[in-house]
């Protein structure tokens, strides 16, 4: 059986390590920052279109 060699593994894949900033920035803070943006937008934009 042939296996392509440039796709990712799950055995070479690593968990994230928690002393990393830039893992944590990229993996935890920024997602949360997103989500709250989008409701923060999401509100915003209701509040306008009930004013007009």
């Amino acid at each position: 059986m042939q296996l392509p060699t440039e796709i990712p593994k799950s055995q070479n894949n690593t968990p994230i390590d928690p002393s990393s900033p830039i893992e944590l920035l990229v993996f935890i803070a920024l997602p949360i920052l997103l989500i709250i943006v989008y409701f923060i937008a999401r509100k915003r934009k209701k509040q306008n279109n009930s004013q007009e």
